[in-house]
C-alpha cells in the first residue's frame, strides 16, 4: 500500500478517528513540517482546532537522516545513548547538537505561530500527528513532553510506521493509530507516491487557514431571510 500524498494520508487517518468528531475537548497537533499537512486534514475532518508541536531530531555525525534522539518544544531531551555511542556520537557532540536544535525550535516557533500563544493541553484529548515514523525518536520526545502537561488522553496518529516502533510508542501514548505497518520498512518516503518537501510558508498558510475555518464554524454568518 502507498499513499498518494500527505493529504490522502490525513484523510485515511481521520476515518480512524471519526468517533472524536465534534468533541470540544479535542485538539490536533501536527509535527512540522510534513506532519502539519496530514494534521490539517485530520483537524478539518474532526472539526477540531489545529496547532503545532515542534520536535527536532538529534542526528548522528555525517548522517542527518538517522536520529539518535530528539528535542521537544519545552526542552525535553531523549537520547538513545547506546545507539549514540555505537555510532560515534560523543557526549560533547550530543550537547552541541541538542543546543543547536533547541535554537532551531525557537526560531520555528516564532515563525509558525506569528505571535499566537501555544495551545492549552491540560484536560484535553490531544491527537499528535506526523506524516510517518521510522525510529520514533522525535515522536517519543513529543509524547513524553506532552504527557507532563496532563492531557485527558494522548493519541498518536501516523499513516505509516514499522511494527516494532509502534510497539514501543504504545508505551508512550494512550492510543496509537497507524493504518500501515509494513514488515519491511526502509523510509517513510517509500510509502508515498508524492513526498515533496513541505515549506515553512505552507505550514504558516495551513495554520492560518485552520484558524479561519474554526472561526467560521464557531461564528457562522447570520442568515438573512428573503
Amino acid at each position: 500500500m502507498h499513499y498518494r500524498d500527505r493529504w490522502e494520508a490525513g484523510e485515511v487517518l481521520a476515518k480512524h478517528l471519526v468517533g472524536l468528531c465534534g468533541d470540544p475537548e479535542v485538539i490536533v497537533l501536527g509535527i512540522p513540517r510534513g506532519g502539519v499537512v496530514v494534521a490539517f486534514e485530520v483537524a478539518r475532518a474532526l472539526r477540531a482546532p489545529l496547532d503545532i508541536y515542534i520536535t527536532r531530531k538529534i542526528s548522528v555525525p555525517h548522517n542527518p537522516e538517522l536520529a539518535i534522539g530528539a528535542v521537544a518544544s519545552d526542552g525535553t531531551v531523549f537520547v538513545e545513548h547506546d545507539m549514540a555511542a555505537s555510532l560515534g556520537a560523543t557526549p560533547e557532540y550530543i550537547a552541541a547538537e541538542t543546543q543547536a536544535q533547541k535554537e532551531e525550535i525557537q526560531r520555528r516557533a516564532r515563525l509558525y505561530r506569528q505571535g499566537r500563544p501555544g495551545p492549552e493541553i491540560a484536560d484535553r484529548i490531544v491527537v499528535v500527528v506526523d506524516d510517518g515514523v521510522a525510529t520514533g525518536a522525535t515522536v517519543t520526545v513529543a509524547l513524553r513532553a506532552l504527557r507532563s502537561r496532563n492531557p485527558k488522553k494522548l493519541i498518536l496518529a501516523v499513516p505509516v510506521a514499522p511494527p516494532d516502533t509502534i510497539g514501543r510508542l504504545r508505551r508512550e501514548a494512550d492510543e496509537v493509530i497507524c493504518p500501515l505497518r509494513p514488515l519491511t520498512f526502509w523510509a517513510v518516503s517509500g510509502f508515498y507516491r508524492v513526498f515533496d518537501q513541505t515549506r515553512d510558508d505552507e505550514v504558516i498558510r495551513l495554520l492560518e487557514q485552520a484558524d479561519r475555518e474554526r472561526a467560521e464554524r464557531e461564528n457562522p454568518p447570520d442568515e438573512t431571510p428573503d
